[in-house]
């Protein structure tokens, strides 16, 4: 699968994470079409649109392409990398243009916000998933409880 294993960052704190502050990008590995088969199996999603060649042209696709949850889990991942897994208290995702076989993306994201809420510090974080063409395949958000 994806190189998405260790992306790890220092450990962040609240006075480290001022506006702007962004998490180290992460590059991986081009998607292939394996990559796709795998995913789908393992998540149950079986639509030939993302592994069958005839499908997806018939379709109207150039070829196959990412399943989206996908490179979302890897961004997913990204996050909870930089600010811990049990710290994450959101996260959402919106799909902007499509991830081919062969595309290589890169993952980054940086602190939009911070405050308060019941004795709690929370950060807000905005995400992206960008193909090697400068095109956007995903942005996210999400809030992590930070001390």
């Amino acid at each position: 699968m994806t190189n998405a294993t260790t992306i790890r960052t220092n450990p962040t704190t609240w006075d480290d994470l001022q506006l702007g502050v962004a998490a180290a990008p992460f590059t991986d590995a081009p998607l292939t079409r394996t990559d796709f088969v795998r995913y789908q199996g393992a998540s149950g999603d079986m639509n030939p649109i993302h592994h069958d060649e005839q499908f997806a042209r018939a379709a109207g696709f150039p070829t196959v392409f990412a399943v989206g949850m996908l490179p979302a889990g890897i961004l997913a991942t990204y996050a909870t990398d930089w600010l811990g897994a049990a710290n994450i208290r959101r996260f959402q995702v919106r799909f902007q243009e499509q991830a081919w076989p062969d595309d290589v993306l890169t993952y980054t994201g940086s602190v939009t916000g911070r405050r308060e809420e019941n004795g709690r510090r929370l950060v807000d974080i905005e995400l992206t998933a960008t193909r090697q063409t400068g095109g956007v395949h995903l942005r996210g958000s999400a809030t992590f409880i930070v001390t």
